[in-house]
């Protein structure tokens, strides 16, 4: 069996999924559609619009926490969630708090800003709400997760889920040009750079950041000449359109 991935690398939700699935040696071809760009059939069986999509020979599923779930009950072998119950609790925490918090101030109120609207739907920057963000809702979530992190190691042991939920939101953070002030929070860039260097996280980065320089129609054949396995029939669509859950 080989999976489907619906979503390109570009997408912290996309590059969590594909982790896990390196991490659980689960096979696997990817449609690197941009969100905004699904046809009608992605819009059927996404109906946020939003990737990840995950199809296999049993389900097709939305978000990446249902999908990791999933992953996680039919392949538990190299589990991807802590086993004392107390750091799994924890780490399922960690994971709503990225799915959420993180990513609303992070992809939502600054890289969405900065480069899907008006890359995509030509829009104009917002740069009094992006200051303001940074002034007020950056380093709130900043020093959460400074207070979060340990002095080595990973957030609950081994790598789990909470690295596979916080760590990729930084490199889109990074591509909506905000650089963290490590010396504030050097627990956190120790940790970061840990995640990124000891999984797939680090390089599936490198090759989101090549898409985002070429127009969506270009992405599979990049993908391909990455190493990547690009599903034949596509998702995509020629013209952008909303999401239904759009800020």
């Amino acid at each position: 069996m080989k999976a489907k991935i619906v979503g390109g690398p570009a997408s912290p939700y996309v590059r969590k999924v594909l982790t896990a699935l390196h991490i659980k040696g689960i096979d696997f071809t990817i449609d690197p559609i941009v969100p905004f760009f699904g046809n009608d059939a992605f819009g059927k069986i996404s109906p946020l619009r939003r990737i990840p999509v995950y199809i296999d020979d049993r389900v097709t599923l939305c978000d990446s926490s249902v999908i990791l779930q999933y992953l996680e009950d039919r392949w538990p072998q190299k589990s991807i969630y802590p086993k004392d119950v107390g750091a799994r609790a924890h780490a399922r925490w960690l994971e709503e708090y990225g799915d959420t918090r993180v990513g609303d101030v992070f992809i939502w109120k600054l890289f969405y800003d900065a480069v899907i609207a008006p890359g995509i739907f030509g829009a104009e920057r917002h740069p009094e709400q992006r200051a303001a963000v940074l002034a007020k809702d950056f380093p709130e979530v900043m020093d959460y997760l400074e207070s979060q992190m340990p002095k080595d190691g990973f957030l609950c042991g081994d790598f789990s889920i909470a690295e596979l939920a916080l760590a990729p939101h930084f490199a889109n953070l990074g591509w909506a040009r905000v650089e963290p002030d490590w010396a504030r929070w050097p627990k956190t860039g120790a940790w970061l750079k840990r995640a990124n260097e000891e999984s797939t996280l680090g390089e599936l980065a490198k090759a989101g950041a090549q898409l985002l320089r070429l127009p969506p129609p270009q992405h599979g054949g990049k993908l391909i000449e990455l190493g990547f396995d690009v599903a034949a029939e596509t998702f995509g669509a020629d013209r952008p359109r909303p999401g239904v859950m759009l800020p």
